[in-house]
């Protein structure tokens, strides 16, 4: 008999799939739950912003489970079509046809080049994940934060500080940490 906590369970497949099919049950109802609540959260970049990182968190393990058995490269397309679904079924009751029209050449482009980002991210992210466990390849995309910091303080002007380099020092160092084994 092995002593506690040595033993290793691996789930046979019927177990996997009962598990997973709960998982996707109990998410169905939480999202649902969290869409209701979405109009009560404050008008505030710290709730929106928490909120993110939460998500965020959760698309990490749920992007592994995701990607196992299939095309990391299928899989970004599949994630990015329900963000498409998704993300439109909450625009499209609260924007007028006008103000779609009338949005600028300049406002296009940026939102253009930023999609590409994105998609040009989810592609290494999902690559990432096949090739790697969901808590070191997490940590290393979010350095994200440090080329958002410099990119802002080069692009946008924004000043940076004391903050932002010790903040950044102390996300490198963290991201450098998890990601060791």
């Amino acid at each position: 008999m092995e002593p506690l906590g040595k033993e290793e369970h691996r789930p046979n497949p019927e177990q996997k799939k009962s598990v997973e099919k709960g998982f996707v049950l109990r998410a169905r109802g939480k999202i649902s739950e969290i869409l209701r609540f979405m109009p009560s959260i404050p008008n505030h970049w710290l709730a929106w912003s928490l909120l993110s990182a939460v998500f965020a968190g959760a698309t990490a393990v749920l992007a592994k489970v995701g990607v196992e058995g299939i095309n990391s490269n299928l899989a970004t397309a599949i994630r990015t079509s329900v963000v498409l679904v998704f993300v439109w079924a909450l625009a499209a009751p609260v924007v007028s046809a006008a103000a779609l029209a009338g949005i600028s050449r300049r406002t296009w482009l940026f939102l253009g080049l930023s999609g590409l980002a994105t998609g040009l991210s989810w592609i290494c992210y999902f690559r990432a994940l096949q090739l790697g466990q969901a808590s070191q390849v997490a940590p290393v995309d979010k350095l994200s934060v440090i080329f958002a910091i410099a990119l802002a303080g080069w692009f946008l002007h924004e000043p940076l500080t004391w903050h932002h380099w010790v903040g950044g020092f102390l996300i490198l160092a963290g991201a450098v940490i998890l990601a060791s084994k």
